[in-house]
């Protein structure tokens, strides 16, 4: 077997590690969040909130696309009418990753991946806002600006060579 080209897999071959990524989300979304080891957490991320955004969609299209890792329709329907819905407003970062202690057995480093459901704050939004507004007047006060100086100038040089 040639060795894979993004460096080693979390099990013994490929489709094993598609199979049990699969599990893992499965869990994720039945559930709302799963402890598990902290390199199988930072595989699942990617996964999980490609999976979401489909879910967003709602199409029939993503609907399918979804039902190729996701087997389990009850679990499918769930993810697109309330995780959907709540991560309505969301634009991404809707799993987050909080390392905990060592696993007992054999010390691996373990993890809690679940799902964001707070909202989105609406002072984000507003801030994002402010700071497009503050950019777009910053880009037009510079072009405004030397105008108005070399204008005053040129009359304050007008008007010395009046007097």
């Amino acid at each position: 077997m040639p060795t894979p080209k993004k460096g080693p897999r979390l099990a013994s071959s490929p489709a094993h590690e598609r199979l049990m990524l699969a599990n893992m989300a499965t869990s994720l979304f039945a559930n709302g969040r799963i402890t598990t080891t902290l390199p199988k957490a930072k595989r699942l991320r990617p996964l999980a909130e490609r999976l979401i955004t489909f879910a967003k969609r709602g199409d029939l299209h993503s609907r399918r696309r979804v039902m190729r890792v996701i087997r389990n329709k009850s679990v499918v329907h769930t993810l697109f009418t309330e995780i959907a819905e709540q991560m309505e407003q969301r634009e991404g970062g809707y799993t987050r990753i909080v390392k905990i202690a060592p696993r007992k057995g054999d010390s691996a480093p373990s993890a809690i991946i679940e799902l964001v459901t707070e909202p989105v704050s609406p002072k984000q939004a507003v801030v994002k806002e402010a700071e497009a507004a503050t950019k777009v007047a910053a880009a037009e006060a510079p072009a405004e600006a030397p105008v108005t100086e070399a204008t005053e100038a040129a009359e304050t040089t007008e008007a010395e060579k009046a007097e």
